[in-house]
């Protein structure tokens, strides 16, 4: 789709919502729905073989964005980074699993988003238990001393008529109970018959791993739908923000923890029928995590702070983007530095320690991802293809550049390309003017009590 054509479909989804939101006599509730370690493999986006009825309803009654991106590719820092609608790089909050012994605390200019509501009269919950058999995690998991970042675990605990900011965290499709639990669903998708991406081996335990992954996802959508049925008993749906969206991309090899579209690619869904938001729209701009916190704010009246990252993505103050940041430091035990810039059509990854293999020690990711081991084994026995071999190289890039409409999956890197020069030597310089004016952190070293867990 062209840029013009995009660009016209941004304006007219910022028509209505505006006026209906000054006419509103109560703030919305807000309520953002968390598919941990999630991309966007829905039927909504295009998956065959998925089974993912209520979120589908969502997005024909909502808002669907294509080019969703978190600001990290795992879960602490990019939970650090939307909690408060700032990177996460520039707050100190950068490094997984961080801060969590010294009483690290957030600049002055950087508040989580319930901070900010709760000023606004709002009730805060990270909600649990949702119906009988399906609960939220209350998963947390930010980089920085958050001593009662919450009201509540439920909506139902606040004051009558009070508006209310919920957080529901789904444990699926996290590694973890949620693949056991979804191998119990009558459905479930067939291994022989998903198409895998070309850098993994075509083998049975590759397809098994991501055939559970896919099912996890649609017992997740059951979840989703129960939630939604709880909110209408409620009463509450016709006054509520509904966002649903992944923390960060898919738990899978070369998602996770890597700065490529299945690190940080996610779904992204919008439903507010009460805020004049046009059903069935599909939104193709880049968009990031870090928006939804500025359209929550946007939404429930609340003074978009100056020191932001985030941009609202309707009303008057929403505005375009042109390309999203995200970054990856130490993850675990394995320290790496990786920054990109992905724009609708390239995608730009510096790898600071480019000595550094893909394969580097991780402890969670030998433990938990079955194709490693399978990839391992067919590369010491020569049996990987040039594609695959990618992940087994003794060394990353120092430079990766991939023109994402023709190579989705990013296997074929043009940093070398003469034909593409010119594309990254201005992302490169996009890149370094962003790590200056956001101030990366990741340039300081960690300190010792930062790491401690």
């Amino acid at each position: 789709m062209s840029t013009a054509l995009s660009r016209r479909q941004f304006a007219a989804s910022l028509a209505s919502a505006p006026a209906l939101l000054s006419q509103a006599k109560t703030p919305p509730n807000i309520v953002w729905i968390t598919g941990e370690d999630m991309g966007p493999q829905l039927t909504c986006y295009g998956f065959p073989h998925m089974r993912t009825p209520h979120l589908d309803r969502l997005a024909g009654e909502g808002v669907r964005f294509t080019r969703a991106f978190t600001s990290a590719p795992v879960c602490s820092s990019s939970r650090s980074g939307f909690i408060t609608g700032v990177f996460q790089t520039t707050t100190g909050t950068h490094h997984h699993r961080s801060h969590r012994k010294d009483g690290y605390t957030l600049p002055s200019f950087a508040r989580p988003i319930m901070d900010r509501l709760r000023d606004r009269g709002y009730f805060t919950c990270n909600v649990r238990q949702i119906a009988p058999d399906v609960q939220g995690s209350g998963k947390t998991d930010f980089n920085f001393r958050a001593d009662k970042p919450f009201d509540g675990t439920h909506w139902n605990q606040r004051q009558k008529n009070q508006p209310f900011f919920a957080h529901i965290n789904f444990t699926a499709p996290h590694k973890g109970p949620s693949f056991p639990r979804a191998r119990k669903q009558k459905y479930l998708v067939d291994p022989a018959r998903i198409e895998l991406p070309p850098y993994w081996p075509d083998h049975p335990t590759v397809r098994d791993e991501y055939a559970n992954y896919l099912d996890a996802i649609n017992l997740l959508d059951t979840e989703v739908g129960a939630t939604l049925d709880s909110l209408k008993k409620d009463g509450l749906l016709e006054n509520t923000l509904v966002f649903f969206f992944g923390d960060n991309g898919r738990c899978l090899i070369r998602g996770k923890q890597w700065c490529y579209d299945a690190g940080i690619h996610i779904p992204l869904i919008a439903w507010w029928p009460g805020g004049g938001l046009k059903a069935g729209q599909v939104r193709e701009d880049p968009v990031s995590a870090l928006d939804m916190t500025a359209t929550s704010l946007w939404a429930a009246g609340v003074d978009l702070p100056e020191k932001r990252d985030g941009r609202p993505l309707f009303g008057d103050k929403a505005s375009p983007r042109e390309h999203i940041f995200a970054a990856r430091d130490r993850c675990d035990m394995t320290l790496d530095r990786i920054r990109s810039i992905r724009t609708a059509r390239f995608h730009y990854i510096r790898n600071f320690m480019s000595e550094r293999p893909y394969t580097q020690w991780n402890q969670y990711i030998e433990r938990q991802y079955p194709t490693l081991g399978v990839m391992k084994e067919l590369h010491g026995a020569g049996k990987l293809n040039a594609n695959q071999s990618l992940f087994m190289a003794p060394r990353k890039p120092d430079e990766e550049l991939y023109d994402v409409s023709t190579d989705p999956h990013e296997v074929n890197n043009l940093a070398s390309a003469r034909e593409h020069q010119g594309t990254l030597l201005d992302l490169r310089a996009k890149l370094d003017r962003w790590l200056w004016e956001s101030d990366d952190q990741g340039r300081f070293p960690e300190s010792s009590a930062a790491q401690q867990l």
